[in-house]
């Protein structure tokens, strides 16, 4: 779920050499081909475009390429929001792993409260507008795709403890694969 902590795993990922993709980069990309600023509004409405013209894996399918460029082994790919998208990548790779980072909504919306980005609600009320971002990403299916997790990590400590998790999660699938 925003704010959780996939972008802390995927530094680690990034320290440890690991290629990231990020799913809302695909959305990012399109929301400025199509001129509008990154809010999450925009951001929300080019997501659900792109799911209702191309389909539920849309955003994943377009992943797929950037995956592939980067000819590493083992690549992290953050904020995956359906189990559609969750499919098309265990079909399309050996070994995927899903890994959700959960952490308690009162958590998730001070951590919101204090990153500032561009596409986090300016709202006064921001627990709704976290909620209105929750029930959208929701419809999409990422319920589904956090039961189908194949881990999961309390992000309940400080950053230095999920930094320590994931770490130790992906040396071990380096090694692994």
């Amino acid at each position: 779920m925003p704010g959780s902590g996939k972008s802390v795993a995927a530094d680690v990922a990034r320290k440890l050499d690991i290629p990231v993709v990020v799913m809302g980069d695909v959305i990012r990309e399109e929301a400025a081909r199509r001129g509008l600023p990154p809010t999450d509004r925009n951001l929300g409405n080019v997501g659900n475009d792109l799911r209702n013209k191309e389909g539920p894996d849309a955003i994943a399918a377009r992943c797929l390429a950037k995956i592939r460029e980067t000819e590493a082994d083992v690549v992290v790919v953050e904020g995956i929001r359906s189990k559609s998208e969750v499919d098309l990548f265990r079909e399309s790779s050996n070994g995927f792993q899903l890994i959700e980072v959960h952490v308690p909504d009162e958590v998730r919306l001070a951590r919101i409260r204090s990153r500032g980005r561009s596409d986090d609600a300016n709202e006064s009320d921001l627990a709704k507008a976290v909620a209105s971002r929750d029930a959208r990403e929701l419809g999409w299916g990422m319920g589904e795709a956090i039961r189908a997790a194949d881990l999961r990590i309390y992000n309940i400590g400080s950053v230095e403890d999920l930094e320590q998790q994931i770490e130790t999660i992906l040396q071990e699938i380096k090694i692994n694969g």
